[in-house]
Order: structure tokens, then C-alpha cells, then sequence
């Protein structure tokens, strides 16, 4: 190790020491989980934008395992070894490494190894107060490692999901349209489609394979698919197992059948995930939307203004604050709200925090009942960097 990579590592973990004491006085108790996990557990649970980028592998006996790409679902999976009835508060922070491909090979911004330095918070039942925490707690810390000149950004995924639920959409439209909500060109590739009433180009050789499994019961439907496979020469490789590649050939079917969505729906959802605005701009701009559309979304829109009311009543800076609906970060497990820190000079896609509302992760998991949880995580090697360019 150099002089400087040596001064530069103990610059990072001085900063993440300062972090950790921060979160220790603010109630949350260090833990450690296991770099190496079950791969199953986080290609179910963090999203297609990221488990394309896990690194996978089988070891010895046979078990597929993966470098963990995020730190949320190993804490997680911690929180249930400690508590396997889900019945308890817990509040735990952590520091370490987090190890993701990148396709547009590593930078200073996006390596393939970063730290992560975070805070997870659970069973607490009265999610307003937990939000304003880890929202506060955040802000908090990237400030106390001096960073001044940055900008908050939120999002609300509930509130995407109250309007679906509000336009009373096909069961079927509704749940696509929740799946690739955090892929915003598909999701608008799909609703436009769906809108417009086209479908699928049929004479494909997935549609075709498609057919031949339609009437079949899963388990013949995955023989069907392997039998292909095998007779193509095509190995079963990346992350996609047989029962998920038949699921979605039987999906694609499914949507050959599919009835369209009147096209005014396809406006409105539109109109919505095009607001970008300042907080109070953005809930005004989204009331009046709904009002024009006859929609009741009033709860979820009552419940973002009164949390940014209770913000800067605690004394969080709003003045540089955006609330776009269409943001939803990049990790599928995401239930309600999501925000990030951006630095000043760093893009959206480089935020130096973030976090957000998980409610479901923890019965995706295991827990036998469900457990209200929310997180922040900071990317500390950003954040280092943003404080001394800044400096």
C-alpha cells in the first residue's frame, strides 16, 4: 500500500468511525453480517436493476451464494436470527463493504467494491416518527463528515400504489405496472403499449415456446423449457432459474390475451410521474391531477405533506428539497418512502445517501408477520470525496 492509498484508507475509516459513533448515540447498535449470502434470498428481493449486477457463485457442496450487493437484506436476515417471531424494536447500524458489477466498468463513483455505512430501524410501529428519524439521522450525518453543499431528493412508492389502486386498473395491468415502476423506460415503454392497445410482436420463438407450455402445470412447464434448452444447446446461466424463465414465457402469453387500458388511464399515470417540483409544489401539482382525474389519493398526499411539515419542524433544510414521483431508487424492496443525499458536482445516479420504507421485506424473508422497517445507507467513499472536493 502507498503513502497516499494509505492515507486515503485511513481518511475513510476515520470518517465511518465518526459515523458509527454518531448512530451509537442515536440508540443503534453495531452489527456485522456475513459478506458472503444465500443468493436466493437477495435475487427474489432486490430488483432486477441490481441482481443482473450480483455476483454469483456455487460453492463446494453445491450452494449458490452471492457477494452481498446492499447491506439492507443481511441486516435484515440478522434482525430475524436474533428475533425469528418478529416481535421486537431493533435498531442496528453497520460498516462495510458492498460489491456490485459494473457494466460500464468501475470509477472512482462507481466501483465494484464500495463501503457502505448505515442504519436500519425495526418493529417500530408508528412509521411517521421512524421516517423522520432516519431522514434526520441521515442529513445529520453526512453534515457532521462536512458536507454542505448537497440536495435532498424524495419519493414515495406508496403513493404510486394508491394511484393504481385508485384507477381501479385490471388486477393483472396493476401488478405489472407496480413490477417495473423502478425501470422507468420499460414502465413507459409497457404503458404506452398497453395504453395504445398493441401487444407483443407474436411470431417469436418465446411465444412460440410460450404456447407449447400455456396449459401446462409448473412443473411440466419447467421440462418443457429445459428440454428446449437442452436441444438449443443453450446453458441455464446468470441468474434466472428454469421456474422463472417459464413464469415469464407464460407471462408473455398471458399478455398476448390481455384486454388494453383505456387510453385516458395511460395520461393520467402519465401526468402523475412527470411531477418534479419542489415539496410543496409537487403535493399541490399532484392534488390538483387527481382532482382533474375524479381520484382519491388524499391519504398518501396528506401523509407526504405533514412528514415534510414535521422536517423542517425538526430542522431539516427543504429550500433545495425535490419530490418526483417517479423515483423509487434502484432497490425493488422499496414499499413507501425513498430520499438521497446529492452532492453538489454528483448526479443523480451518484447519491452519497439514501434510504427508505421496506414493510415487506421481512415476510419476503421469513417473519411470521410483518414488520415495519426503514434504512439509510451511505456510500462512504463518495461521501469522502464530495467533503474534500468541497473542501
Amino acid at each position: 500500500m502507498t503513502a497516499e492509498s494509505a492515507k486515503a484508507f485511513e481518511a475513510l475509516e476515520g470518517q465511518a468511525r465518526a459515523l458509527l459513533d454518531l448512530f451509537a448515540r442515536a440508540g443503534y447498535e453495531p452489527v456485522a453480517p456475513a459478506i458472503i449470502q444465500p443468493a436466493g434470498v437477495f435475487l427474489d428481493q432486490i430488483g432486477e436493476q441490481v441482481r443482473g449486477r450480483t455476483y454469483v457463485f456455487t460453492d463446494l457442496a453445491g450452494e449458490e451464494l452471492c457477494l452481498r450487493p446492499d447491506l439492507t437484506v443481511p441486516v435484515s436476515r440478522l434482525y430475524l436470527e436474533r428475533h425469528p417471531q418478529a416481535d421486537e424494536q431493533a435498531r442496528y447500524s453497520y460498516n462495510g463493504p458492498a460489491f456490485r458489477f459494473q457494466p460500464l466498468g468501475p470509477s472512482a463513483t462507481h466501483p465494484r467494491e464500495f463501503r457502505q455505512a448505515g442504519i436500519e430501524c425495526f418493529g417500530v410501529p408508528d412509521k411517521e416518527n421512524a421516517d423522520i428519524e432516519m431522514i434526520r439521522l441521515a442529513v445529520e450525518a453526512v453534515k457532521s463528515a462536512g458536507l454542505r453543499d448537497f440536495s435532498l431528493r424524495f419519493g414515495d412508492i406508496a403513493l404510486f400504489y394508491a394511484l393504481v389502486d385508485a384507477l381501479q386498473l385490471p388486477k393483472r395491468w396493476r401488478n405489472k405496472l407496480r413490477h417495473y415502476f423502478w425501470r422507468p423506460p420499460v414502465f413507459h415503454a409497457l404503458l404506452d403499449r398497453i395504453a395504445q392497445g398493441t401487444r407483443p410482436e407474436p411470431d417469436t420463438l418465446a411465444t412460440a415456446l410460450a404456447d407449447k407450455i400455456a396449459s401446462a402445470d409448473q412443473a411440466r412447464a419447467e421440462e418443457i423449457v429445459a428440454a428446449y434448452l437442452d436441444a438449443q444447446g443453450i446453458p441455464l446461466a446468470g441468474n434466472r432459474s428454469l421456474r422463472e424463465i417459464a413464469e415469464r414465457l407464460l407471462d408473455h402469453a398471458a399478455d398476448l390475451r390481455a384486454d388494453p387500458l383505456p387510453q385516458e388511464v395511460g395520461t393520467v399515470i402519465d401526468y402523475v410521474l412527470t411531477v418534479s417540483a419542489p415539496p410543496r409544489e409537487a403535493c399541490d401539482k399532484l392534488a390538483m391531477i387527481a382532482k382533474g382525474a375524479g381520484l382519491d389519493i388524499d391519504a398518501g398526499l396528506g401523509a407526504i405533506s405533514r412528514r415534510f411539515d414535521r422536517l423542517e419542524g425538526e430542522g431539516v433544510d427543504l429550500s433545495r428539497a425535490t419530490f418526483t414521483a417517479e423515483f423509487g431508487r434502484k432497490l425493488e424492496y422499496y414499499s413507501g418512502l425513498v430520499f438521497q443525499i446529492e452532492a453538489e458536482g454528483l448526479d443523480e445516479t451518484e447519491p452519497v445517501a439514501g434510504g427508505g420504507r421496506y414493510d415487506n421485506l421481512l415476510t419476503a424473508l421469513g417473519a411470521p408477520r410483518p414488520v415495519p422497517a426503514v434504512g439509510s445507507a451511505i456510500h462512504t467513499e463518495r461521501l469522502l470525496a464530495a467533503v474534500e472536493g468541497g473542501a
